[in-house]
């Protein structure tokens, strides 16, 4: 849709998202997986649309639109429960910023299609997760053509497990190499997912992709290694958010600067957090919005608490207004 607000309403729109995004995280700052669906988001700053009055003077109902929400298990909102098991819950990314963004728009409709443990490859070829036509690509391809001009949002994180197999190499040096290596498959297959929404979806069509915060920081906690390992991490996740910023870009589609709202390239100072101890802002901020410091069963688990999905949230919001994303 074609946003029509004044910077004063787009200014007002924001304080009103934030607020809501704010409340939303309080309330499930502690909590675990839970169960829920979703329904859809408008691009903040624009109307809410409806349909014409009845005649009978009963209030118009507003027109329904939709927030397509595609990916791997963030898009779904996965943390683990009280036994480890990585479930999804109504506590992601997707579902705050719904909530959120129906606040200026209640005609919209939230649909969810991603997957947990879906890659790049998965996404295109199916494997995973079962959907109509075999594929999340292929769902999400049907959906935009069946709703083509309705669809006012569309978010995907994906590529965060194209590079997982690289974990299990013997040395840093081995799973440098590797994950480098994966990068040209995952830049094809990016590149194919996105030419295939966007022709779906239409020119027009609201789309942020994100890149991604560095669950490795928490190594840093393991002496001098693990503080080398957190280090490499951090310089490969930036590399890697690169090339997944630049691809989104091509496509006319806006970045979520989830890598820089947990403050990933931040080793300097030291922030105190209870349970953990001492550390660098970016180690701290994994450490309080990621369950990857968690103590067993839950932990570690490199999926976002409910706090971390706020912070994702608020992100793919400042990327929607167009607004800095700034962090120090």
């Amino acid at each position: 849709m074609r946003r029509a607000a004044t910077l004063a309403a787009v200014a007002a729109a924001a304080a009103v998202v934030a607020a809501a995004l704010t409340a939303a995280t309080v309330a499930g700052s502690g909590s675990g997986p839970g169960s829920g669906s979703g329904s859809a988001p408008h691009r903040a700053g624009t109307r809410a649309g409806t349909r014409p009055s009845p005649r009978d003077g009963s209030p118009a109902r507003p027109a329904v639109s939709y927030y397509l929400a595609l990916g791997d298990s963030l898009s779904r909102g996965v943390q683990p429960d009280a036994t480890g098991a990585s479930l999804p819950t109504p506590q992601g990314y997707a579902d705050q910023l719904y909530a959120a963004l129906r606040l200026l728009d209640p005609g919209l409709r939230l649909v969810k299609l991603g997957c947990s443990g879906e890659t790049t490859g998965t996404m295109i070829n199916g494997g995973i997760c079962r959907y109509p036509g075999g594929s999340q690509l292929a769902a999400a391809t049907g959906f935009l053509r069946a709703h083509r001009g309705q669809v006012s949002l569309i978010t995907i994180d994906i590529g965060a497990n194209d590079p997982d197999s690289c974990i299990d190499r013997p040395s840093i040096s081995k799973i440098t190499m590797c994950v480098t290596g994966s990068f040209p498959d995952t830049a094809v297959n990016l590149t194919k997912i996105m030419t295939t929404i966007r022709a779906a979806a239409g020119p027009a069509a609201r789309i942020i992709g994100m890149n991604y915060y560095v669950p490795a920081l928490a190594e840093w906690r393991d002496g001098l290694l693990g503080q080398e390992v957190a280090r490499l991490a951090e310089r490969l996740v930036a590399g890697y958010n690169k090339l997944l910023t630049t691809i989104y870009q091509s496509f006319g589609a806006r970045v979520a600067d989830v890598f820089g709202a947990f403050r990933s390239a931040d080793f300097t100072g030291q922030v105190t957090v209870p349970g953990v101890g001492t550390v660098p802002p970016n180690v701290a901020a994994v450490c309080r919005w990621t369950w990857e410091c968690a103590p067993a069963p839950r932990g570690p688990n490199e999926h976002a608490r409910a706090a971390g999905y706020g912070v994702i949230a608020h992100a793919f919001l400042l990327a929607d207004l167009g607004l800095p994303q700034n962090y120090p």
